[in-house]
């Protein structure tokens, strides 16, 4: 069984508006982890993200891209300690 990590993100750039959110959401389900995304007040967006390392490893990779419509100029990323307690991938307000 693969070790079990949680990543906190903030993605600036052009990402709220062009359904980063969403498509966050399915890319989560394609690649098989559990968290949730988010808008920030000063334009980024937040997500936490749980799984098997390399799995969310991949989900970081997509946030660094995001969708077709979204231009990403940086991301911080966190480690923290998983936490559990997650069933799916939801868009939070």
């Amino acid at each position: 069984m693969e070790e079990r990590v949680r990543a906190r993100v903030v993605v600036s750039g052009r990402v709220q508006g062009v359904a980063f959110r969403l498509e966050a959401r399915r890319a989560a389900g394609r690649i098989g982890v559990v968290g949730w995304v988010r808008n920030l007040p000063d334009g980024r967006v937040e997500a936490v993200i749980e799984g098997e390392r390399r799995r969310v490893e991949e989900m970081i990779a997509w946030c660094r891209r995001g969708p077709a419509l979204a231009r990403v100029d940086a991301l911080e990323l966190a480690w923290e300690e998983p936490a559990g307690g997650f069933s799916d991938f939801a868009i939070v307000r």
